[in-house]
């Protein structure tokens, strides 16, 4: 019913533009296809416009255009939002000054007009949140909300598609996330709900949604499942924070970098993790898919466990 509210939604909107950040990346790449698929006018913002994905200009003048520009560069967001009315701006690539990232492309997109702000946020985005990726999360959602920009949240548990590279060589997943659970969540079923809520504005103003696989598993039950779609052992062995902290010393990463990997496995630990939400079928129309139903369609991904 939402998904059909949602294409009825844009085409009364087709004349308007939606800006997609990060649109050669994984999320918003397949938001922006979502959009082609549904005629939405968009503009693609791109590092690189080589890597920006092809895709046809929609009905009733609704077109597709690349603008290429980075986060930090107030200067090209302003430029690829002026006369749009609505922003996804997907969370950039981790870094220790993500968050001023995130201002200067909030400002630019307001500057510019933008009415709407859709953030690719993240699952129990807080100030104080264990994760501390998290928290850069909250203190953008904050400045969306300061800038007085109707918005909507989405708040996503960690990527299914990413869990097999949580295997090391040696066939272990370490990390100290004790006996903690968490519901793993595509980045497909994200992509519809983004999908969803851009094209069906007056739906979601102000809401905040988290979006999580149908079940709960530990990471434990992760890798016994891991292991029976590969053939081969898998395993779990936890880790005190030190211990992780000390066995990724060695990696060359930034110390908030090292930080930030630990402390996703202790977010599940604390239990902050722990969330199943419906608001992927709610929003989207389709049911939220599983870590194996994930792996059974997607058997490539076998590849990357160890």
């Amino acid at each position: 019913m939402q998904a059909r509210r949602a294409r009825t939604g844009i085409l009364a909107r087709m004349s308007e533009t939606i800006v997609v950040t990060g649109a050669s990346g994984a999320i918003g790449s397949r938001v922006a296809r979502l959009l082609s698929e549904a005629g939405a006018g968009q503009r693609l913002l791109v590092r690189d416009a080589e890597r920006a994905p092809s895709l046809p200009d929609g009905g009733a003048g609704a077109t597709v255009a690349v603008a290429p520009g980075g986060y930090a560069d107030g200067a090209a967001i302003r430029a690829a939002c002026e006369g749009a009315s609505t922003l996804l701006l997907v969370s950039a690539k981790e870094a220790a000054d993500r968050v001023a990232e995130h201002v200067a492309a909030i400002d630019a997109a307001r500057a510019a007009g933008v009415e709407r702000i859709v953030y690719l946020s993240f699952l129990a985005a807080a100030p104080d949140a264990t994760f501390t990726f998290a928290r850069d999360h909250f203190a953008t959602e904050q400045h969306v909300r300061a800038s007085g920009a109707s918005f909507s949240f989405l708040r996503p548990s960690l990527y299914a598609d990413l869990v097999p590279y949580w295997v090391g060589a040696d066939g272990v997943i370490r990390g100290p996330a004790g006996e903690g659970s968490i519901a793993w969540v595509t980045r497909d079923d994200v992509a519809a709900v983004a999908a969803a809520v851009l094209l069906a504005p007056d739906e979601h103003v102000g809401q905040t949604y988290d979006l999580t696989g149908p079940a709960l598993m530990t990471v434990a039950e992760t890798a016994a499942l891991l292991a029976e779609r590969a053939g081969r052992p898998v395993t779990y062995v936890p880790e005190t924070l030190e211990e992780a902290r000390a066995s990724r010393a060695g990696s060359g990463a930034a110390a908030w970098e090292i930080e930030g990997w630990v402390t996703s496995y202790a977010a599940i630990a604390s239990g902050e993790m722990a969330v199943v939400s419906d608001a992927v079928q709610r929003v989207s129309g389709r049911p939220p898919q599983g870590l194996g139903a994930w792996l059974d369609a997607n058997p490539g991904a076998i590849g990357a466990v160890g």
